[in-house]
């Protein structure tokens, strides 16, 4: 049986000593909540650093029996590995940049290495555990290298990453040096998840100009796979916060506070110490809110949790200085025997006591700088059971992106935060009840345990996916198949496209002639069979440089031919008229001066937008400008516009390779038919040929061919198979 392995940085437990012995105490986060429905089952696991340092083998040894009991197995870090690691690289490296605060972003090579080196622990750690078929998801920033281990260590597992933090855009990216590696080893998964829409492009956007890996519609085409990327905004334990809220103890918890409060109005705000998180933003507006509207002095206060971390680190000591001064600032200027504007707690409280403190408070101000999703928001509308109470959301958090019905802010915004303050203390409780029902109906309903069931089932459906295409590749069998059939036919033909299945791609069209080996191969296949070259290249570029060559040539889709019997003699297919194209050249030139490295190629029966040489993501985005331009012209002309490789055709419709392949094979009796081609006009000729032709799609993508294959290497490989 098949198990699923969960890895993360952290496992859900922590260890504390007690009478000398280590002991694991379960975590409360939410994603240990939401995957204990998956870990726990059967022979499933957890893997993951159990948050200490422990060099005794002998501890080690007691620490492995007891999480082995609870599902779980334990990667031990070093006080390096942890400084390096994860203090290091994925803290000082990583974390900045993907919340966009680069002036704390350090290029350390060792801490790099540290990086690589634990992701190939965690890897050893799990290949210990794992079979050939399980189904493996690796959790967040620290571990961006292990999915590509993982793959050429077990190729046919089943790989899911998800990233809990936010991804830049590119522009952040490539600030680190190691920024291609880090791209390369998220992609040796089958699905990348993120929290929003806005990361997943970025990501994309990121693969495609680092990499080079094309994508469509969230899909990478990686060598011999696809990878989906999409957006899966996590949830929360909707039911937990929900009965907490109403448990007896959270109520006489609620009842006590209110008493000591007074009739407050009461701002809670509940942060980790980080400077993603806004926090002296948030001050200086509650600040502002004081001088601006003086009859709430004495009306409402400011709840402030901030929870430890890292305050040894020098940026988070001077954060955690900036903080306690602001609210002294406030506290002294403001306080009085009876009210003391903001009550600040440096520390971490029990369930009971949040769960507490988000029933009775009127406002929560979550208003991050950047933050990947931001559960706070969510937990505190989960507990509002009597459904009054104000969310101020930023909208730098994930979590904006479904709770739309909260009072949404720029945290940059001192004023608009003041302003939304204002609102809030004074919206009406209609108007509250509205909002929190709509955002409770929603919370309810994609709750942490619907998050995970949706990546799961998603990571089955892009394996089944990659499974329609790995049936269909290449492989030994199906050459051998091929070699057989050939060398038993007595009339074989084959259509060969030229560009991309025949030859690379070459930034200049005229660059990409035919090589010392391509040609050698074209004449020995052309003694043994009837080779035609069907191409979308223009009839004298195709004519030089095969010139002398015993074969067939079709040029531009399908519009001229010349016959090996004539080589002499280009025949027309059908007079075409192009008083068109004087329209769509006009609108091509336009986009030529809007993009630069663009050029057009005019054909006799149709005009072609290149962008091979533009600004990669320029390119894309002029390219399909251009394509509902010349989409909206076509209709008017009764033209067809086609996508090929880096460049827009457009032209009319009943002139393709597969009219003109029908033709050719018209009054022979081909006992064998071989057609190969890479782009979207090489499917007329797959749609047009008979069900006994082999026809091979290269690279990826979804075709009416009967195969796949790799690359243009690949073809050239089977081709000399046949005439050896």
């Amino acid at each position: 049986m098949s198990k699923t392995i969960i890895v993360s940085n952290r496992l859900p437990v922590s260890l504390r000593v007690k009478k000398g012995q280590y002991e694991s105490k379960p975590s409360a986060g939410g994603l240990a909540t939401g995957l204990g429905s998956i870990y726990k089952e059967g022979e499933n696991i957890w893997i993951g650093w159990p948050g200490t340092v422990v060099e005794n083998p002998e501890q080690r040894a007691e620490i492995i029996l007891d999480l082995h009991n609870h599902k779980m197995a334990p990667v031990f870090l070093s006080q390096q590995d942890v400084e390096e690691f994860y203090e290091g690289f994925s803290n000082e490296t990583l974390w900045p940049a993907f919340h966009y605060f680069t002036q704390y972003m350090i290029y350390n090579p060792e801490h790099w290495q540290a990086y690589y080196r634990v992701n190939e622990m965690f890897c050893e750690a799990i290949l210990k555990k794992a079979e050939p078929d399980d189904t493996i998801w690796v959790h967040d920033y620290q571990l961006m290298l292990l999915p590509k281990m993982l793959r050429e260590a077990l190729p046919d597992a089943t790989i899911g990453f998800f990233q809990h933090i936010p991804f830049p855009s590119y522009e952040i990216l490539r600030m680190i040096p190691w920024r291609k590696e880090i791209l390369e080893g998220v992609c040796g998964a089958d699905l990348i998840g993120f929290h929003t829409y806005d990361d997943m492009r970025h990501f994309l956007s990121a693969v495609g100009r680092i990499t080079g890996l094309s994508s469509e519609s969230g899909y990478i085409q990686a060598e011999n796979r696809i990878i989906n990327v999409d957006s899966f905004p996590m949830g929360i334990d909707y039911g937990k916060f929900e009965k907490q809220a109403k448990s007896k103890k959270t109520q006489n918890l609620v009842a006590e506070y209110r008493k000591q409060l007074g009739d407050h109005k009461l701002i809670l705000t509940i942060d980790r110490l980080d400077y993603s998180k806004g926090i002296p933003q948030r001050l200086h507006a509650f600040h502002q809110l004081l001088l601006d509207h003086k009859e709430l002095h004495g009306k409402v206060s400011m709840m402030m949790i901030v929870v430890p971390s890292r305050d040894q680190v020098q940026s988070y000591k001077e954060l955690k200085e900036e903080i306690d001064l602001l609210v002294g600032r406030i506290n002294s200027e403001y306080s009085t025997l009876n009210w003391m504007p903001v009550q600040y707690f440096y520390r971490g409280f029990p369930f009971d006591e949040l769960s507490a403190f988000y029933s009775m408070s009127d406002i929560a101000l979550v208003t991050p700088l950047r933050d990947g999703m931001n559960l706070v928001c969510k937990e505190y509308v989960a507990s509002k059971i009597n459904q009054t109470g104000v969310l101020i959301l930023s909208e730098m958090a994930g979590a904006s992106k479904e709770l739309q019905d909260a009072v949404l802010v720029n945290p940059n915004d001192k004023q608009g935060v003041v302003d939304a303050i204002y609102q809030a203390l004074n919206m009406p409780t209609e108007e509250q009840t509205e909002r929190i029902k709509s955002m409770q109906k929603s919370l309810r309903k994609y709750d942490v345990f619907q998050w995970v069931d949706v990546f799961m089932d998603r990571l089955r459906h892009v394996k089944a996916k990659q499974a329609e295409l790995t049936s269909k590749i290449v492989d030994g069998e199906v050459m051998e198949e091929i070699v057989n059939a050939f060398q038993g036919a007595k009339k074989p033909v084959f259509f060969l496209d030229y560009d991309g299945t025949l030859t690379g791609f070459t930034g200049n069209p005229q660059d990409a002639k035919p090589d010392q080996e391509l040609q050698d191969l074209v004449r020995s296949l052309s003694q043994r069979a009837q080779v035609v070259l069907i191409s979308g290249r223009d009839k004298d570029t195709l004519g030089t440089w095969f010139e002398g060559f015993d074969v067939d040539l079709i040029a531009e889709h399908g519009v001229w031919m010349r016959k090996k019997e004539n080589p002499s003699e280009w025949e027309l297919y059908a007079e075409i008229e192009d008083s068109w194209k004087e329209d769509i050249r006009n609108i091509m030139e336009y986009y030529v001066l809007r993009t630069p490295g663009a050029l057009i190629e005019e054909k006799h029966h149709s005009l072609v937008w290149h962008y091979r040489k533009v600004e990669k993501g320029l390119g894309d985005l002029r390219m399909r400008e251009l394509l509902s331009h010349l989409k909206y012209m076509a209709r008017g002309h009764n033209l067809q516009v086609l996508e090929g490789n880096m460049v827009l055709e457009i032209k009319r419709p009943d002139i393709n390779k597969g009219r003109a392949a029908l033709n050719l094979l018209k009054g022979h009796e081909n006992d064998f038919i071989l057609a190969v081609g890479d782009d979207w006009t090489d499917e007329d000729t797959f749609k047009a040929l008979p069900k006994e032709a082999y026809t091979i799609r290269v690279g990826y993508s979804y075709t009416q061919a009967d195969y796949n294959i790799k690359s243009f290497r690949q073809v050239r490989n089977l081709l000399s198979k046949l005439v050896r």
